[in-house]
């Protein structure tokens, strides 16, 4: 089935329980860059520095750079583009959430990013992972079902500062054959999805291609069947009519 196609919630008691894992606020040093262009800024690379803008929020842009290791490290923590970051340059701290990193294509070494200015409350869209609990308690799985994940992250519009780093969702109880929508879903307080015009699904217990080969087999095994004792009753009815005639 694809993310498009709408169909009705799961016919069993499932319960999708959501887990609100909050991103907190990180914080990165940051100095104001006195000078632009591309010299200036080949110039910051070379001293291991990050040149990054902040814009957004009714303000003019901010020019600055970053240190080079911090980026890294920040980046690495798996969920540095769907949190909050302070920005701390002159002495004050501003609320952004980071939407670009451009890397270099040989190195990866970070060469520019860029920050979205927010205020408290502003809402914003971001792609949030999606987790799976509880497997072991899929009967669907435990028959040898796979979980055919359609979507691995999900696009919601959340306030700033409720952002969560993740998406929970419990299989338990889950059968072969069912599917989890984003209807099923309990999102986060604070959260909505950004796709409002269809109930997208997320994921699909599926059967192993050996369990669909099996099954395959016997229904073209019990067509045949079905197809001699057929063959079988037409004979017999050829039979009859011609002693009849006789």
């Amino acid at each position: 089935m694809g993310s498009g196609d709408f169909a009705c919630p799961l016919d069993t008691d499932l319960v999708f329980r959501k887990v609100e894992i909050m991103s907190d606020a990180l914080t990165l040093p940051a100095e104001a860059r006195e000078r632009a262009g591309k010299g200036a800024s080949r110039a910051l690379r070379r001293e291991g520095r990050v040149p990054a803008v902040v814009y957004g929020g009714k303000e003019d842009p901010l020019t600055i750079h970053v240190e080079a290791k911090e980026l890294v490290r920040q980046l690495g923590s798996g969920h540095f583009m769907n949190s909050i970051v302070m920005i701390d340059v002159d002495g004050k701290s501003v609320r952004t959430l980071p939407k670009d990193v451009a890397f270099h294509p040989v190195t990866d070494r970070p060469l520019h990013a860029d920050f979205l200015r927010l205020a408290k409350d502003a809402k914003v869209e971001v792609a949030v992972p999606v987790l799976f609990a509880n497997e072991d308690d899929s009967p669907g799985l435990k028959k040898g079902g796979v979980l055919n994940v359609v979507r691995h992250e999900l696009e919601l519009i959340c306030i700033a500062d409720k952002i969560p780093t993740e998406i929970v969702i419990d299989v338990t109880g889950t059968e072969v054959g069912d599917s989890i929508h984003i209807s099923s879903v309990t999102l986060p307080e604070g959260s909505e999805s950004a796709i409002t015009d269809r109930d997208f699904t997320i994921a699909t217990i599926v059967a192993p291609s050996a369990l669909k080969k099996a099954e395959s087999e016997e229904d073209e095994a019990a067509e045949g069947e079905e197809g001699a004792e057929g063959d079988g009753e037409q004979g017999e009815n050829a039979e009859g009519k011609d002693g009849d005639g006789e």
